[in-house]
């Protein structure tokens, strides 16, 4: 994977798009991490910026949103599935729909689930892909739980 010329999608389910994200400088990317910084497509008043570490192998993406002054608002963990084309450099996240927010007192918040089912009614999602995100969900939960979610978006300086 080259970060100088990656091309990086996100995709989303609700509601349906497919964006190139041209604005975000990737700082690091390999086959298991991308590590991103941007600031937010739409202005807004509660957050101006983040970081965003893709983990392609566990399906999580976990992004800092920033504050404009630097300090953070909480850690918004998506669960997502990669699909990268090496021949075009290009690296589409579809969104698994179900999302952690974690906040700086330690709050832990589970968002979105009832997309999954609404997904699943409506045939937007397969069942397989609803499966995937709630054993990635799992897995996240049971590492946030355990304490060792530091590990996950304070890494040894990977991109600095």
């Amino acid at each position: 994977m080259d970060k100088n010329n990656l091309l990086l999608y996100r995709r989303r389910y609700i509601p349906d798009e497919l964006i190139l994200l041209k604005d975000d400088i990737i700082l690091y990317a390999d086959e298991n991490i991308i590590k991103t910084k941007w600031n937010v497509l739409k202005p807004r008043k509660d957050f101006s910026h983040g970081i965003s570490w893709y983990y392609i192998k566990e399906g999580w993406k976990i992004s800092s949103f920033l504050k404009e002054d630097g300090s953070l608002l909480y850690y918004y963990c998506d669960i997502i599935d990669v699909e990268y084309n090496k021949e075009e450099n290009k690296c589409v996240v579809n969104d698994l729909l179900a999302d952690v927010k974690i906040y700086p007192d330690g709050k832990v918040e589970v968002v979105d689930i009832d997309e999954i089912a609404d997904s699943l009614d409506k045939g937007i999602i397969t069942a397989g892909s609803a499966k995937k995100a709630l054993r990635q969900l799992d897995s996240l939960l049971r590492i946030i739980y355990s304490g060792k979610f530091r590990e996950y978006y304070d890494t040894s300086g990977i991109g600095e």
